[in-house]
């Protein structure tokens, strides 16, 4: 197979404008590393978060360990809002509700009305589905950098029954935690704690024992 004059120009101009674009790449790079450096922050992270979106079999493996996490729990020690969240997600799935799709970054689990292999006819007639309009208001999940992240938000606390607090005063339903020198305190008085007493404490110990 031998090519024709003609093919031999077209292909020497493709590589000269190949070459030429890379050249100019290459200038513009080195004249503008600011803006090169944010272009190429920007791809990285794309693709970083295009290959770390999770898939529909990590969110059911999520969700089974969420439920089960709760299941080892009291009922009384249950988070509702947890269980709530956790319990509805577990119906929708059995029932075959479940959808989900990809959008490029990140991904999304919404429901349905109808399990796939449902005959009925609302589930087969095509002019009957789900708009995409309504995608928002059905959504339960966004998968982002290989997390789910309102599964992950429900499940905050959910050892903390709330519930239980409710009777308490304001100022009982909320701890906040020790300050620096707290800690430090009770650091030192456990370790003060361990120290055999000496004899001189121990008179006075027994001494303030035997006035009381």
């Amino acid at each position: 197979f031998l090519f024709s004059p003609a093919a031999g120009v077209w292909c020497r101009s493709l590589l000269s404008d190949y070459r030429e674009a890379c050249r100019e790449v290459v200038v513009g790079a080195w004249e503008r590393p600011l803006k090169t450096s944010a272009y190429m922050t920007l791809l990285g992270g794309a693709w970083a978060c295009f290959h770390t979106k999770p898939d529909r079999s990590s969110f059911e493996s999520t969700l089974l360990d969420c439920s089960n996490q709760l299941c080892l729990l009291s009922p009384w020690i249950r988070s509702s809002t947890s269980d709530g969240h956790v319990q509805s997600l577990m119906k929708l799935r059995n029932e075959g509700r479940l959808r989900y799709a990809s959008l490029g970054l990140v991904c999304v689990v919404y429901h349905a009305d109808y399990d796939p292999d449902n005959m009925l006819y609302e589930a087969q007639c095509s002019t009957l589905s789900t708009p995409w309009r309504e995608l928002p208001h059905r959504v339960l999940d966004i998968g982002f950098t290989g997390r789910w992240w309102i599964l992950g938000s429900k499940m905050k606390d959910y050892d903390i029954n709330k519930e239980e607090f409710k009777h308490l005063p304001a100022h009982m339903q909320e701890t906040s935690p020790p300050s620096t020198e707290e800690v430090e305190r009770n650091e030192r008085l456990h370790k003060e704690s361990w120290l055999a007493l000496t004899v001189e404490e121990a008179v006075d110990s027994e001494e303030s024992h035997v006035k009381t």
